[in-house]
């Protein structure tokens, strides 16, 4: 009797590791700041790509509701986005850039598409915020 408690807690034991080994994901949160992780340039470029959606999104909101428009704050936005990118994946990672294509190929992961995202909040929030505060009564 024993050998078969035994022999069904093995099988419930495997079962629990398998089922544990199927729901977790292949990439980690703690792989993102980890510099002897190892990286794949799908993953890589996934990953600068969404940091820079994030920084056009909060960058725009922001900016946005202060208003900051015109160029120098565009260009600002890029310097800066640009500048948390390198120091992301060249100091925080350390990774050799000419396994990933250079500098040219990882600086503009997500970039227009950060651009874009960029300038719909800043413009949308700005003119909202204009548009409400131009209708309160004086």
């Amino acid at each position: 009797m024993r050998e078969r408690k035994s022999g069904k807690s093995n099988l419930q034991q495997q079962s629990q590791e398998s089922d544990h080994n199927s729901h977790s994901s292949p990439f980690k949160l703690a792989k993102l700041l980890d510099p002897d992780a190892t990286w794949d340039k799908d993953q890589l470029c996934d990953v600068l790509h969404w940091i820079r959606q994030a920084l056009a999104l909060v960058f725009g909101l922001v900016w946005g509701a202060i208003p900051l428009v015109g160029g120098i704050w565009f260009l600002l936005y890029f310097v800066l986005s640009t500048t948390i990118i390198y120091t992301y994946y060249a100091i925080v990672l350390k990774i050799d850039e000419e396994d990933f294509g250079g500098h040219t190929a990882l600086l503009q992961e997500g970039l227009f598409a950060s651009v874009c995202l960029f300038l719909v909040c800043n413009l949308h929030i700005s003119s909202f915020l204009k548009q409400v505060t131009s209708n309160l009564p004086t």
